[in-house]
């Protein structure tokens, strides 16, 4: 399943001996799988952190564990450990974290959301915004939910129209129409107060 390098148990095997305690291993999951937003994030854990549906990899002097959920996006990955001049590099190869593209034989509903995960919702996010989706109705009209700073926000019909709408139907041919579901009067934290600035995507 994972891949890990000599030179990557050795400096694991470092890391754990200046930690001072007898009990500790390694612990690797993925974040926000299948999206653009996908990473792999390495912890220290004792045996009481472990939630009993992980992945066990008896390494040089420790164990290496990986989270349950994460093992289907874990494969083939590798993890590598290259010393340079000012220590060195911990190198994570995980070539299926951020899912496969959906084809035009996929449904829909995975195409619309594909997009909304791995171009549009990394772009509302620098603006603390997000969009999800509820529904496609029989139509191809596609309804959706802002949060964060986009629920309540002065410019969302900018971003509705000119950012998301543009590009679900550039990305989603079969789209007829984008609609937004969400009460903007109670948005506590919007990004634009009022209806001036620039839109978060467009």
């Amino acid at each position: 399943m994972i891949d890990i390098s000599e030179r990557a148990q050795q400096h694991f095997l470092r890391l754990l001996s200046q930690q001072g305690s007898e009990d500790l291993s390694i612990r690797l999951r993925v974040t926000s799988p299948g999206t653009a937003a996908a990473n792999c994030e390495l912890e220290f854990c004792e045996p009481a952190d472990l939630a009993g549906g992980e992945w066990t990899i008896e390494c040089a002097g420790f164990l290496f564990h990986i989270d349950g959920e994460s093992a289907s996006w874990l494969d083939n990955a590798t993890i590598d450990y290259e010393p340079n001049a000012t220590g060195g590099q911990l190198n994570i190869r995980a070539p299926r974290i951020k899912g496969d593209v959906p084809g035009v034989e996929a449904g829909l509903i995975e195409r619309v959301r594909y997009v909304l995960e791995s171009e549009i919702n990394p772009r509302l996010a620098s603006h603390g915004g997000r969009v999800t989706l509820l529904e496609i109705d029989a139509s191809g009209s596609v309804l959706l939910q802002f949060g964060g700073g986009c629920h309540g926000c002065g410019m969302v019909d900018v971003t509705l129209k000119q950012g998301v709408e543009k590009t679900l139907r550039e990305r989603v041919p079969e789209i007829t129409a984008v609609r937004d579901a969400t009460d903007h009067a109670s948005g506590e934290k919007p990004y634009y107060n009022k209806a001036e600035g620039k839109s978060a995507i467009a």
